[in-house]
């Protein structure tokens, strides 16, 4: 049964074109080679180069480098392209009333998961309100891996409403899912952790989708 607050839409799923998917993939990842874009929505490898070295041309995509990686990131003008692309999808099949609303009750979502994941990270202490939290409270931990359980439960039919809408959102709900199975069996890395498809990973990505897709800037919706 859909969570309070949606509404189950009639079933859409509007499959993106893969020049979209290939710009709104970098998008959602933030820096990533072409491997990584390509994954994202199950594209074609050899498509995925070829129009990223498009947009390279186009000044919409540039090579960048941190540290001890690199990777395919968006320009300014590659954001505002994606934003454009977005715009026009949206109205052309319907879908922005059913992305706004399911926006709406992410954000009421996203401030409890951000509660959550400080929490696994911070453990307060009678002397350390800010104490690092070393996971030897297995009590304290599995409220939090509990209280993540019933968010992936929320998580679910919201994920349903959009994918009814666009194709492209498809995956978010089992990829949060197969994260916290992992934590749960005892992998905390899975909760939080930087590089892999992690809870905070998928949760992180599906915000920046949701953001981008009602050019919403980050913090001010």
């Amino acid at each position: 049964m859909p969570a309070a607050g949606l509404v189950k839409v009639p079933s859409m799923g509007y499959s993106s074109p893969p020049d979209l998917l290939v710009l709104h993939a970098v998008r959602v990842l933030g820096m990533a080679d072409g491997p990584a874009v390509a994954r994202r929505f199950r594209l074609d490898p050899a498509v995925t180069d070829e129009l990223l070295l498009d947009f390279q041309a186009r000044g919409w995509t540039q090579r960048v480098s941190f540290a001890d990686i690199s990777g395919w990131a968006l320009t300014d003008a590659g954001r505002a392209e994606d934003m454009r692309r977005l715009s026009t999808e949206l109205d052309q099949v319907g879908a922005r009333p059913t992305v706004a609303t399911a926006y709406a009750h992410f954000d009421k979502l996203n401030k409890r998961f951000l509660e959550l994941i400080t929490n696994w990270q911070i453990r307060p202490t009678q002397v350390d309100a800010m104490a690092r939290n070393d996971h030897s409270d297995q009590a304290w931990d599995d409220r939090v891996l509990g209280a993540l359980g019933q968010l992936d439960h929320s998580l679910r039919p919201l994920c349903a409403n959009l994918l009814d809408a666009l194709n492209r959102f498809d995956g978010y709900a089992d990829r949060f899912s197969a994260a916290l199975d992992r934590a749960d069996q005892g992998d905390g890395s899975w909760v939080a952790g930087i590089g892999i498809d992690s809870c905070h990973t998928v949760w992180f990505q599906l915000h920046e989708d949701l953001l981008a897709t009602l050019n919403i800037e980050r913090g001010h919706g």
